[in-house]
C-alpha cells in the first residue's frame, strides 16, 4: 500500500473518536463561573464542609486576580462558555465489566485495561470529570500504598485529615489566576500514600479523558511518598477535537519525604481545541530526589512549568522534556527548580520541535537562594525547527543569592542538516522518511526514559505530525 503523506490522509480517529453527550448518559451543569455553580459542584460532590468553603474563597480568589500577560495569548477562552462540571450517568467500579459500554470502548481504544494487565500495580481512568474505574492489585494494596480517587481520600475517616493537611498547600489559590480556579472546580483526580521503605517495581496510573465539547477538567493529583520509599507514576492525558474550545486546568502535588524518590511520567495529547493551563509543584526533602518525564505534543496553547521546591539538604531533581508543535499551536513550556537548602541539585534538559507554523517556546526559572550553598544546576534546551514558517524562542530566567554554587546554562536552535538528509537517502531512504527519522532520533533521549507503551505512543505521535508536514 502507498505510504499516506498528507494530514489529510491520516487516520485520527485513534484520539479523535468520541461519544455524543446525551440526557440519558451524561449530567452536565451549564456553563459560565458562579457562586451557585461552585455551591452545585459541592453538592454534586458530597463535600465537607471545609472543602465547600474552601472552594467559594477560591472562587473569590480567581475574580480578582488577573490573566497573566507574559505567556501565549488566551483571549480565544471565555469562562462563560466552559461548563466546569460534566459527568457520565455511572458509578465509580472497581471492576471492568460494570463500566458503561462506551466509556469502555474509548479506554479500550486508548489500551489501559491491556497496560493494566501487563505490568501496571494500579489504574485510575477518569472521564470527563468523574473516575469511572478504579483498581489496584492486591499485593500493592498489601505493602500498605493507598491508591484512591481523590472524592473516596477526601471523605476517607482514615485518609480524609492527611488529604485536609496537604490539599493545596503547595499549590495555593493564590498562586494564579487558573490554581484559583481549580481550587473553586476541582472534580476527581488521585490520592496515593506510599509508606516509609515501600517500593514499589511497577507504576501507578492515571489516565485522563475529557469527552464532553465545551467543557474543562480539573482533576486534582495528591501524592506523598513517605520516607525511604520508591514510586513510579505515570499520567497520560487526551481529548477529541471539536470546533470549540476545552479547558484543562488540573493541579498535581506532589510530597517526596526525606531519603524518598519518585519518578512522574506524562504524555499529554489534548486536542488541539485545548486550552491546557495545568499547574505541577513538589516539595523534595532531605535526601529525596524527583524525576519529572514530560511529552506534549496537543492542546492549542499550553502554560506547563513543573516546579521542584528544593527543601532539604542533598535534594535532588531532574526534568526531562519534549515538546511537538504544529499548526496552531503555542506550547509555553519549561521547568521551575527553587534551592532552598545547601547541597542540593537540579537539572533540566529540554528538546522542543515545531513544524507547520507552531510556536515552541521554553521558558525555565532556576532560583538558588543564599542558604542553599553548595548547590548546582544545569540547564539545556534544544529547539528544532522544520520549517521557515516556525517559531522557536528561549526564555531563561535565573536568581543566584549565592556564590558557593556551580551553575551551568546552554541552548540550542537549529534545522534540519541537509547532510544529513543527504546521506540518509544516499543509503535508499526517501526523504520523507529520512526527516522522520532524524527528528524521532532527535527526541530519543526523552522516549528511553519512558515506559514502554508510552515510548511507542510518543514515536507514534511524532511519525503522525511529522507526516502531515511533508
Amino acid at each position: 500500500m502507498e505510504e499516506k503523506q498528507k494530514i489529510e490522509d491520516i487516520n485520527r480517529e485513534f484520539y479523535d473518536f468520541r461519544y455524543e453527550e446525551t440526557e440519558e448518559n451524561t449530567f452536565r451543569l451549564e456553563s459560565g463561573l458562579t457562586p451557585d455553580i461552585v455551591k452545585k459542584i459541592s453538592e454534586e460532590k458530597g463535600d465537607p464542609e471545609w472543602m465547600r468553603e474552601f472552594r467559594l474563597k477560591s472562587l473569590e480568589t480567581y475574580n480578582y486576580l488577573r490573566v497573566p500577560k507574559w505567556g501565549p495569548s488566551i483571549e480565544g477562552l471565555h469562562m462563560e462558555n466552559i461548563a466546569t462540571y460534566v459527568r457520565p450517568k455511572t458509578q465509580m467500579s472497581g471492576k471492568w465489566e460494570d463500566v458503561p459500554q462506551d466509556i469502555k470502548d474509548t479506554f479500550e481504544k486508548l489500551g489501559i485495561p491491556e497496560a493494566e494487565r501487563k505490568s501496571l500495580a494500579g489504574v485510575g481512568a477518569q472521564y470527563d470529570s468523574e473516575l469511572v474505574y478504579h483498581n489496584v492489585q492486591d499485593e500493592v494494596a498489601k505493602q500498605g500504598v493507598i491508591y484512591l480517587g481523590f472524592e473516596d481520600a477526601l471523605k476517607s475517616e482514615e485518609w480524609g485529615p492527611m488529604v485536609k493537611e496537604y490539599f493545596m498547600t503547595l499549590i495555593t489559590p493564590k498562586d494564579h489566576k487558573f490554581a484559583a480556579l481549580h481550587g473553586a472546580v476541582w472534580s476527581g483526580g488521585s490520592f496515593v500514600y506510599v509508606p516509609k521503605g515501600v517500593h514499589l517495581s511497577f507504576p501507578l496510573q492515571s489516565y485522563f479523558r475529557l469527552n464532553a465539547r465545551g467543557a474543562g477538567q480539573f482533576e486534582h493529583t495528591l501524592i506523598i511518598v513517605d520516607e525511604g520509599a520508591d514510586l513510579h507514576f505515570i499520567e497520560g492525558c487526551s481529548a477529541p477535537k471539536y470546533n470549540e474550545a476545552n479547558l484543562h486546568a488540573g493541579a498535581v502535588e506532589l510530597f517526596v519525604k526525606k531519603g524518598a524518590h519518585l519518578r512522574y511520567s506524562t504524555i499529554e495529547n489534548w486536542s488541539k481545541n485545548m486550552y491546557n493551563l495545568n499547574t505541577k509543584r513538589a516539595r523534595v526533602e532531605e535526601g529525596a530526589s524527583i524525576e519529572w518525564v514530560s511529552g506534549s505534543f496537543g492542546s492549542h496553547i499550553s502554560y506547563l512549568y513543573p516546579e521542584s521546591d528544593l527543601v532539604g539538604r542533598g535534594a535532588k531533581s531532574e526534568f526531562t522534556g519534549i515538546t511537538f508543535a504544529g499548526a496552531g499551536q503555542n506550547l509555553d513550556t519549561g521547568a521551575k527548580m527553587v534551592h532552598l537548602a545547601p547541597d542540593t541539585s537540579s537539572l533540566i534538559s529540554t528538546k522542543s520541535i515545531s513544524k507547520g507554523g507552531g510556536a515552541s517556546i521554553y521558558r525555565s526559572a532556576v532560583y538558588i537562594d543564599k542558604n542553599a550553598k553548595g548547590s548546582k544546576t544545569s540547564v539545556s534546551c534544544e529547539s528544532l525547527m522544520l520549517d521557515d514558517e516556525s517559531r522557536s524562542d528561549t526564555i531563561p530566567a535565573m536568581v543566584i543569592k549565592t556564590d558557593e554554587c556551580d551553575v551551568g546554562h546552554e541552548a540550542k536552535i537549529g534545522r534540519i542538516s541537509n547532510d544529513a538528509i543527504f546521506y540518509l537517502m544516499s543509503r535508499g531512504i526517501s526523504e520523507d522518511e529520512a526527516r522522520s527519522m532524524i527528528v524521532s532520533g532527535f527526541a530519543n533521549p526523552v522516549s528511553k526514559e519512558l515506559p514502554l507503551e508510552y515510548a511507542v505512543e510518543m514515536n507514534n505521535l511524532i511519525r503522525l505530525e511529522m507526516k502531515g508536514s511533508m
